[in-house]
């Protein structure tokens, strides 16, 4: 087969198209769009980078804040110390190298009182709005159900009513972003999944398979309902908490990933160990408060807690996420707050399909007011790691199968001819003149580079 005639025939049926006045095809390229790429979660974990939380925010709650609150989102938005979120603080999560924002909800919050748990129409339209900014800054997003005020530790004792809110709160969701493409995820839940009323994990195995098996039912009650909506969702990438986000008590054989038709989920678990350090700002009852991190015995805990997922998750093909992982700054080392974040991020992205998403609130790693690190050398540390580790692109393949081929030249004609005939694996590789933008022009750079 000749090479240049059959591209030639292909360019030139484009060509036709194009001057036909088909205008489809100039179309910017980011993440706020309705694509769902064919990628998988492991592609897609891979792609996020390094994340940071917009933490204390969305998900602040109490009934104070119901009872002395003007009662509009934005009142529990700025109840725990955030400012007002603007579209420049989200940009700027993209312009200090962060790939994936994770936004925790509490979405009882203004919710209806008439046992139907209508979440109020307001509340959801502010959260769209900044998970909006986020997609047009090219921002992957994970959008959770978090504490909420604390409504699922009642499961062991009111388990159908929980489940009906539960079930109420997702299936509005699902609707409300059922369009959204593949650069928003969402996550079952936060870190409350797990009840230590039922099973003490420090006073033997009474209750353990109870307490497994809410958690296991309450995840496989979000696959089932965000796959049955419809839209997008029937592809959406999706992450499922872990037992209480927990790495050892999520790696144990009783918890178990739900049955996913579309097998695209992931795991999450958050990581704050040793708690001394991770946690506490000063001594409490059950542990004392420590300063520096950094000890050969510190760097083995870590290795060895990533090790279990590898062994328990990712070698089996289910990606992680790290959804949660930190310090405090009070009453800590500069150089071992730096330390430990920096090796969390790189203990996790060395080891493939672990993506680390900093803890953070206002001002405390991320300036809410000058849309900057507040540690310039984290910055600059935390973008080394995900560039050391990024996955390695050829440039021009729109497929994703690692290779520059004929077929790429393929899948672009067919995509330019008709753009919901495909998908483009990998659209960035496809524009080829680097304006943001794919169209006929990308598709004759490409054809020249292949035949040369």
């Amino acid at each position: 087969m000749n090479l240049k005639a059959v591209i030639s025939a292909v360019t030139a049926t484009a060509m036709l198209v194009s001057a036909g006045g088909w205008k489809k095809a100039d179309t910017a390229l980011g993440a706020n769009d309705n694509t769902m790429r064919d990628m998988t979660t492991m592609d897609i974990i891979e792609d996020m980078g390094i994340g940071i939380n917009l933490g204390n925010t969305f998900e602040s709650s109490g009934q104070w804040i119901d009872d002395w609150g003007d009662g509009t989102p934005n009142a529990y938005e700025t109840a725990w110390g955030s400012p007002t979120v603007t579209k420049e603080l989200i940009q700027g999560y993209a312009n200090e190298g962060f790939g994936v924002v994770r936004v925790p909800v509490a979405w009882s919050n203004m919710m209806s009182d008439d046992g139907n748990y209508t979440i109020h129409p307001d509340y959801i339209a502010r959260v769209k709005e900044v998970i909006g900014w986020a997609l047009d800054a090219d921002l992957y997003v994970i959008m959770n159900l978090h504490w909420d005020g604390g409504w699922l530790e009642e499961i062991p004792t009111n388990y159908d009513e929980c489940m009906k809110k539960y079930s109420a709160i997702w299936t509005q969701l699902s609707d409300e972003f059922r369009d959204y493409g593949d650069y928003l995820m969402f996550e079952s839940q936060n870190e409350e999944l797990g009840w230590s009323s039922v099973w003490n994990q420090w006073g033997g195995t009474t209750g353990k398979d109870v307490s497994y098996g809410y958690v296991n039912a309450i995840n496989q009650e979000f696959v089932d309902i965000v796959r049955s909506s419809g839209g997008n969702n029937e592809k959406r990438h999706l992450l499922i908490s872990g037992y209480n986000t927990d790495i050892t008590l999520t790696c144990d054989s009783l918890f178990k990933m739900p049955d996913d038709p579309a097998g695209r989920c992931a795991v999450s678990v958050h990581y704050y160990t040793p708690a001394g350090f991770a946690i506490l700002t000063e001594d409490a009852s059950w542990g004392k408060a420590t300063s520096t991190w950094g000890t050969d015995a510190e760097y083995a805990e870590l290795n060895g807690n990533m090790d279990k997922l590898v062994s328990r998750f990712t070698s089996k093909g289910v990606p992680v996420i790290i959804g949660e992982y930190g310090c405090p700054k009070e009453n800590k080392e500069e150089a071992s707050v730096r330390r430990f974040i920096s090796a969390v991020a790189e203990a996790s992205m060395s080891r493939g399909g672990i993506c680390p998403v900093l803890w953070d609130v206002t001002d405390l790693h991320y300036s809410r007011k000058n849309y900057r690190m507040t540690d310039s050398e984290l910055q600059k540390e935390l973008i080394r790691i995900r560039d050391a580790y990024a996955p390695a692109s050829v440039e021009g393949d729109i497929n994703g199968d690692g290779n520059f081929l004929i077929s790429d030249v393929a899948v672009l004609q067919m995509w330019l001819l008709n753009p919901s005939s495909t998908t483009l694996k990998q659209p960035e590789m496809a524009d080829a003149d680097n304006d943001g933008r794919v169209d006929i022009f990308d598709l004759c750079l490409l054809k020249n580079r292949l035949i040369s």
